[in-house]
């Protein structure tokens, strides 16, 4: 159930202050107006002003609270749902590629906002073994593992065809001499992929309504689905929201500042908490709840 914060209290505060000037204006009116018709033309004139005042005012408390209840009824349904696990999986097919573009304000963007935590080629990256440990940001006491798989498979768009990627450490130096001997870099490989591709598959999906996003609530899915028998075997339902409603004011992007308010929120995989904006822990969400599901191999 959600509380009332120190801002409600202090909107609340203010629109009754807001009230009871106008009843002053109006008792004003009616004491200083000579004639009945004087008393009523100012007492009128002085309900419209305060009305046409109040109108947006009254409008975007009113938008906040229809998005606090939604948002609220949101959230109970939301979670991750794991019906089966599986061990020592090698390698995942990804139904689908995020795109490489961030959705900062569009609204009706159905782009699924909350599980972008990453796109295009980074995607790909974030699911390869040994991605994540090349950057001591995402290792250490309180981080998922992170392991990856030793392959990922998706369907390149632009040919149709299925591409097997894998990841190596690069070390420039024992070709280029111009490159320090201690700098290293992990790299991703791509060819085309041998037999059938792999059992299980990761796909996603932007759940939002029409009406959810009038609220500025996006909604998300991410399945981990059995692609032998078409089963889904695991699924994280998430949602978050703006509670500035898409203000953009001093360039601020709504759909970031959005992941600060989100169930499951994005720090709920870590034994301790990440300081800065939620939108800075979403990298490696996906991941961290496929590894769940689908154990990698060693």
């Amino acid at each position: 159930m959600l509380t009332l914060s120190i801002i409600d209290v202090l909107i609340a505060a203010a629109g009754n202050l807001y009230v009871l000037l106008a009843l002053i204006g109006v008792c004003i009116a009616v004491w200083k107006g000579k004639t009945w018709q004087h008393q009523l033309l100012m007492s009128g004139l002085i309900v419209v002003v305060f009305g046409v005042l109040a109108s947006p005012g009254i409008y975007r408390k009113a938008k906040l609270a229809g998005a606090k209840a939604m948002f609220a009824e949101r959230c109970k349904t939301a979670g991750e749902k794991i019906y089966k696990t599986v061990e020592n999986v090698e390698g995942i097919y990804l139904m689908k590629i995020r795109p490489g573009d961030i959705n900062f304000g569009d609204q009706f963007k159905l782009d699924d906002p909350y599980g972008h935590d990453s796109g295009g080629e980074m995607y790909l990256l974030n699911f390869l073994r040994g991605f994540h440990h090349q950057s001591s940001i995402t290792q250490g006491p309180g981080f998922p593992p992170r392991e990856g798989y030793a392959f990922v498979e998706a369907v390149e768009p632009k040919d149709g065809q299925r591409y097997r990627y894998t990841g190596r450490i690069d070390q420039p130096s024992l070709t280029d001499s111009s490159y320090s001997a201690d700098y290293k870099r992990f790299v991703m490989d791509r060819t085309l992929a041998p037999g059938k591709q792999p059992r299980y598959g990761v796909t996603y999906d932007d759940i939002s309504t029409l009406e959810e996003r009038e609220y500025w609530i996006a909604g998300s899915s991410l399945k981990v689905v059995d692609l032998q028998t078409n089963e889904v075997i695991a699924e994280r339902i998430g949602y978050m929201v703006d509670w500035a409603q898409g203000s953009q004011a001093g360039g601020r992007s709504p759909w970031l500042f959005a992941a600060d308010n989100a169930c499951p929120d994005f720090n709920r995989n870590r034994l301790r908490r990440v300081p800065g904006p939620g939108s800075s822990a979403q990298a490696g969400q996906s991941l961290d709840f496929v590894e769940k599901v689908l154990k990698p191999s060693k």
